[in-house]
């Protein structure tokens, strides 16, 4: 397994770079974020790497760090979401937007990845919001107001408390009606969500 490439930045393309180490020239494939931040070329580099190795193919790819071949190592994991769709995902957003989108429950920025529709951001985020997203970070819809934000953390919190993923719980209240006093009830928000989770 080649995990790392130091040598001489010989290339830089739309989507690649050949990197010489000492006289082997190595191609391989980078996330657009990382490529804007790579150096010109002539500058010497050093990539963390995943060989991607299937019966016909076999394809090298390159990260600026290990958080970035990481959350690559993790999407490729996902059923459907290949290492070219992954490195797409991660030519949009840098890995803590990711993880603030998914934790967030955003599909719409989600949505924004070229060939991910909705149904496709939907199970994106749920099958990643147990693998990338800590307790804490428990996603909520971005455009609540914070003392409702922070109420349905807690909720999620204390259902992943009682046994459940991530993702159940998130499914288990997204709907939950947030309105008047009912918003400020921990309790109520609990009972739904363990409501749902019974009918599943």
């Amino acid at each position: 397994m080649i995990s790392n490439i130091r040598g001489v930045l010989h290339k830089k393309g739309t989507d690649r770079v050949v990197v010489d180490v000492q006289g082997v020239g190595y191609e391989l494939y980078v996330p657009a974020i990382s490529l804007e931040r790579l150096p010109d070329t002539g500058s010497e580099v050093s990539l963390h790497t995943y060989l991607y190795v299937r019966e016909d193919t076999m394809q090298l790819f390159g990260f600026l760090n290990e958080d970035e071949k990481g959350l690559f190592e993790t999407l490729i994991g996902i059923s459907g979401i290949g290492p070219r769709i992954a490195v797409s995902i991660m030519s949009v957003f840098p890995v803590d937007s990711f993880r603030k989108a998914v934790a967030s429950t955003d599909v719409d920025a989600i949505t924004r990845i070229p060939g991910i529709g909705q149904k496709g951001a939907k199970r994106i985020i749920l099958e990643l919001q147990e693998k990338l997203v800590t307790t804490e970070e428990a996603g909520v819809a971005q455009d609540l107001p914070s003392e409702q934000a922070q109420i349905l953390k807690e909720a999620k919190q204390a259902l992943v408390g009682l046994g459940y993923t991530m993702a159940e719980a998130t499914r288990a209240i997204e709907d939950y009606p947030l309105d008047g006093d009912a918003a400020s009830q921990v309790e109520d928000i609990i009972k739904y969500g363990l409501k749902n989770l019974a009918q599943v």
